[in-house]
């Protein structure tokens, strides 16, 4: 495996330096793992700047998405990057499809169902709307996160923890806690941005965009009020975070990811002489002081940032809604529902086939097992929210988002690692349900 020393010697490092790696890695944790409660919701920062555009600047973020979903659906057709393969094609036409229901719903103009409120509503309001905004945004915010020497010193210090447990490099933690904080958009922004510096190998960006990049802590509190469990929080949130997580570890030796290219990438072995705090110091200070200047590194950012909402807020539109039709109106996750009723047997759920098929639903949008089964039994209830978020992906938003970068893993491997995922999510959290049931942590 072709790899690089996350340095190879400790040369002196100019004071400027230091205080960069200080001053910009600060500003991006506090933007991207600091809740802060703003009129009454709490959120990470730049969520709460996506709130209030979205809200109190409804016209403005409407004209601004709209653009970007313009550029996203003749971008491929300009370029004639469609033409690349039928996958390309298809989402190609798709983008054109979001944008065309985008104009479908701003104007009143279409059939009644598709105005239902879990319908375009939904789709425009609740995802298209708001990762328009927090994807460009949260490109900025990745600027002093990812840019100035705090990737490579989290590197090597979490490097005897990730690489064993997820056979990824220590600075993937980075990725798993923004996006668990932030959002999947965020932390794919991050997994693409380090994949094409090559600092992931295909395999291990496949692992970290699939088994990582889950929806964001802000959007488990809705899970949670929708399913009754917000009484229950805590016990809901960490033992998502420790399913999702202990599902991945399993997922990395399991085919299709098991099978992809692990050629290239980094190795932080530790120089000779220098013990780990001290190489983890001589890896970020090395990186912060040949950094680019911040307005360079924002632009560039800003810039990625753009380019993957373009190609992203259209597809959502298109697919979610295509989702949300078969899931209502065809039984075709009746039938992959029947692929999930064994381990919903093995897990002892109530009413095996109809939560089969709500949990298979989870393909096309995260959010459908919850809206299908809020009158569920609590254990249900609970395997339904913890199945939403460790299943990773779906239809309506992660998986074009994945598509939308470089990671070179196809739309039938995300479909095989998103039923592992979701058979085994199952079984965990029917385990863990049974036990949080009996002991009266979940009613």
């Amino acid at each position: 495996m072709n790899t690089r020393t996350a340095t190879a010697s400790s040369p002196p490092v100019p004071a400027a330096a230091f205080l960069r790696l200080l001053a910009y890695s600060s500003i991006g944790l506090v933007m991207f793992f600091l809740p802060l409660e703003i009129a009454g919701k709490t959120t990470i920062l730049f969520d709460h700047a996506a709130t209030y555009l979205a809200q109190q600047q409804r016209s403005l973020s409407i004209a601004l998405v709209l653009a970007l979903m313009a550029w996203g659906a003749a971008a491929p057709f300009a370029r004639g990057s469609w033409r690349t393969s039928t996958t390309t094609a298809v989402f190609s036409v798709l983008k054109v499809m979001g944008l065309v229901l985008a104009l479908m719903y701003l104007l009143k103009l279409g059939p009644a169902p598709l105005f239902e409120k879990d319908m375009l509503p939904f789709l425009f309001d609740k995802l298209a709307l708001t990762v328009g905004l927090i994807v460009p945004l949260g490109a900025m915010a990745l600027a002093f996160l990812v840019g100035f020497g705090l990737l490579e010193l989290v590197g090597v210090l979490m490097q005897p923890v990730m690489r064993p447990i997820w056979r990824t490099p220590g600075h993937s933690a980075i990725d798993a806690v923004a996006s668990f904080v932030g959002s999947y958009s965020v932390g794919l922004l991050i997994t693409n941005r380090v994949y094409v510096e090559g600092k992931y190998t295909a395999r291990e960006a496949a692992i970290i965009a699939t088994g990582f990049s889950t929806v964001s802590a802000a959007f488990m509190v809705i899970v949670a009020k929708t399913l009754g469990l917000m009484e229950a929080w805590n016990f809901y949130f960490w033992s998502t975070f420790v399913i999702a997580f202990a599902v991945t570890a399993i997922t990395t030796w399991l085919p299709p990811i098991s099978r992809m290219d692990n050629s290239g990438g980094v190795s932080n072995a530790l120089p000779a002489g220098r013990n780990r705090w001290q190489a983890a110091w001589d890896a970020g200070l090395a990186q912060a002081n040949d950094a680019p200047p911040l307005w360079r590194v924002l632009r560039d950012n800003l810039r990625d940032g753009l380019a993957m909402a373009s190609a992203v807020v259209p597809t959502i539109l298109a697919v979610g809604l295509i989702g949300l039709l078969l899931a209502r109106y065809t039984p075709v996750f009746d039938v992959l529902g029947l692929l999930l009723l064994p381990f919903v047997w093995l897990g002892g759920l109530a009413e095996p086939v109809a939560t089969s098929k709500a949990l298979a639903s989870g393909l096309a949008e995260m959010f459908l097992p919850a809206l299908m089964l809020k009158g569920a039994d609590p254990v249900v209830r609970y395997v339904a929210a913890v199945v939403s978020v460790s299943s990773v992906l779906f239809f309506s938003g992660s998986i074009p988002c994945v598509l939308a970068t470089r990671i070179p893993i196809s739309l039938r491997q995300m479909v095989g690692v998103w039923f592992v995922r979701t058979a085994l999510s199952i079984l965990l959290a029917a385990g863990m349900g049974h036990i949080a049931f009996a002991q009266g942590w979940i009613a």
